[in-house]
């Protein structure tokens, strides 16, 4: 766990964008495509897009998250963590630097839409504070969605 490294990166990176496509596998999996509300690389490579990537010893992405900053929320979107690297408390430092760096720089609400079998997700979000919440920003009222919230610390 200590010799974890998570900083912001570009996601345009071979391996992170492997990395993106287990996410995507992984959500496809469990919903139908329409209710998939994922961020493409491109548009995770913006200015107002956080994207951290949590590496071990070797350099190997294990994780990733992003956080979108809007005037209104910051909203955490493409959290993973491959099945290599679950246990180690991965998503919660993730969460703890996508966070930390959204408040510095002004952020006073998090959000955050994950799925109603994604139970893992909605576990962690749950320790972490989020609360359940109505569809926000341009989201529709999605049976496939569950969307939540939290004021900044």
């Amino acid at each position: 766990m200590k010799n974890m490294n998570i900083s912001f990166e570009t996601p345009n990176q071979p391996d992170v964008v492997a990395l993106i496509a287990e996410l995507d596998a992984c959500l496809y999996a469990l919903y139908p495509a329409d209710s998939v509300y994922a961020l493409d690389i491109a548009t995770l490579d913006q200015p107002h897009i956080l994207f951290a990537v949590a590496r071990d010893s070797a350099g190997a992405a294990l994780g990733c998250g992003a956080i979108v900053l809007t005037p209104e929320y910051g909203e955490i979107k493409r959290m993973y963590v491959r099945p290599a690297g679950r246990g180690l408390g991965l998503s919660h430092r993730l969460l703890d630097v996508l966070e930390g760096e959204a408040v510095k720089r002004g952020c006073t609400r998090f959000t955050l839409e994950t799925g109603p079998d994604s139970t893992e997700a909605l576990a962690l979000y749950h320790k972490r504070g989020y609360r359940v919440c109505g569809p926000y920003g341009d989201y529709p009222d999605d049976p496939y969605s569950v969307f939540m919230e939290k004021a900044a610390p």
